[in-house]
């Protein structure tokens, strides 16, 4: 399991204590302020844990729904825009205002970690929002990914989800003309 320092504060009620308990390798430190009992750790149980308000977005969205094979270099996160800056070369961080932030927030296992992320629908609407700014190769792939499973899409939800941006009748044209 991994831990915060905070978290191990309270189990070990002293510094002393949890420095004891790494020496003796009962706890291994990943990197400041974060903890494990286990010296491999998934690196998604520690963005987990470093960033449990952050949902999974962009890049990292469509992979972890296999929408792409593509295995993007960093972690994809948005978060609310009240959010301080996280200085983490790992992680590519965006900001989202509160009336969009939670928007299509869901919670999926990959590889045994349960994450948040963006669902399906949402990914959608933010892959044809924003179809100039990616790589022409890259979007067709996850059309055509979207094409397999448009069976499974909550029509009505991508209705809801599209109907928050101004332009969402346009996207929702979009949609019906590529993956419908």
């Amino acid at each position: 399991m991994i831990y915060t320092y905070k978290e191990l504060k309270e189990i070990y009620e002293s510094d002393y204590q949890i420095q004891k308990a790494v020496k003796e390798n009962n706890l291994y430190k990943i990197e400041s302020g974060i903890y494990s009992d286990k010296q491999n750790n998934h690196y998604l149980d520690i963005f987990v844990k470093k960033y449990p308000n952050a949902i999974i977005s962009g890049d990292s969205a469509y992979y972890y729904h296999n929408l792409t094979d593509v295995i993007p270099r960093k972690i994809f996160m948005t978060t609310d825009r009240t959010s301080g800056r996280f200085n983490d070369e790992h992680i590519i961080q965006s900001y989202s205002t509160p009336n969009y932030f939670n928007l299509g927030k869901t919670n999926i296992e990959f590889e045994s970690v349960n994450i948040n992320i963006y669902d399906k629908e949402r990914m959608l609407i933010e892959l044809v929002k924003n179809k100039n700014n990616i790589p022409y190769d890259y979007y067709k792939e996850i059309i055509d990914n979207y094409r397999k499973i448009k069976n499974e899409l909550d029509v009505y939800k991508l209705q809801e989800y599209a109907s928050v941006y101004f332009n969402g009748e346009k996207l929702m044209s979009i949609i019906q003309d590529e993956v419908f």
